[in-house]
């Protein structure tokens, strides 16, 4: 395991030790979360433009064309009262 060193301001130091007490983990772990986490990010983010790139127009209404023209289910409607 490697050791980096991390300078940050006084105000995001106390925030980022009171979220790391909060959440019950050392202010290490959440860093080390926090930056898996953006890696998985940007990751996604690389396999989603790549299939974008590989998609076509033409495919995309090929496939729309064979779903059913049906009216939605009742809580599947944009215009429905939202529950609560």
């Amino acid at each position: 395991m490697k050791t980096i060193s991390l300078r940050l301001p006084d105000y995001l130091h106390r925030t980022l030790r009171d979220v790391a007490r909060q959440e019950g983990i050392s202010i290490n772990q959440f860093v080390m979360l926090a930056v898996a986490e953006k890696l998985a990010a940007l990751a996604a983010e690389e396999i989603l433009e790549a299939r974008a790139r590989r998609g076509s127009r033409e495919r995309f209404e090929a496939a729309l064309a064979k779903v059913p023209d049906v009216p939605p289910a009742p809580e599947d409607r944009l215009d429905a009262a939202p529950e609560g």
